[in-house]
């Protein structure tokens, strides 16, 4: 899978979930390292939006400002998620592409999980008609 990644603030856990990604064989694109919150969720949701990416992953302190930055790009469903059962929530019935994590709460470890869940599951199409609500 293809998959913009941003931070606005590298940090070991930004780079050991990177290299989590790549050994388990996605292609990374690195599209925000160290761009202040707004341009990084800015850019990692224009890459899933234009289709250069399938996902996106996105972090800053809280995670909330680059979610937010993120869904400003049409087409944009980012969910901020500090667990691996809400990020399959959010793709399950939100069909969320891009998920955004803090900073602050995340270890690499738990970062894994989530982003791990979020990649695997599958969009339950039975939510099609409120997903596309969204816009």
């Amino acid at each position: 899978m293809r998959i913009a990644y941003g931070t606005d603030d590298p940090t070991p856990a930004t780079e050991e979930l990177r290299a989590h990604l790549e050994a388990a064989g996605h292609e990374v694109e690195v599209v925000a390292d160290g761009l202040e919150w707004p341009d990084a969720g800015r850019a990692v949701g224009e890459a899933v939006a234009v289709g250069r990416a399938d996902r996106g992953v996105v972090w800053c302190w809280t995670g909330t400002g680059v979610v937010m930055a993120a869904t400003k790009v049409g087409g944009v469903r980012a969910a901020l998620c500090a667990d691996a059962e809400t990020a399959r929530g959010a793709r399950r019935w939100n069909d969320a592409n891009v998920v955004g994590l803090s900073l602050r709460l995340t270890t690499a470890a738990v970062a894994a999980e989530i982003v791990d869940a979020f990649l695997a599951t599958p969009v339950d199409e039975g939510e099609r008609r409120s997903i596309d609500r969204l816009g």
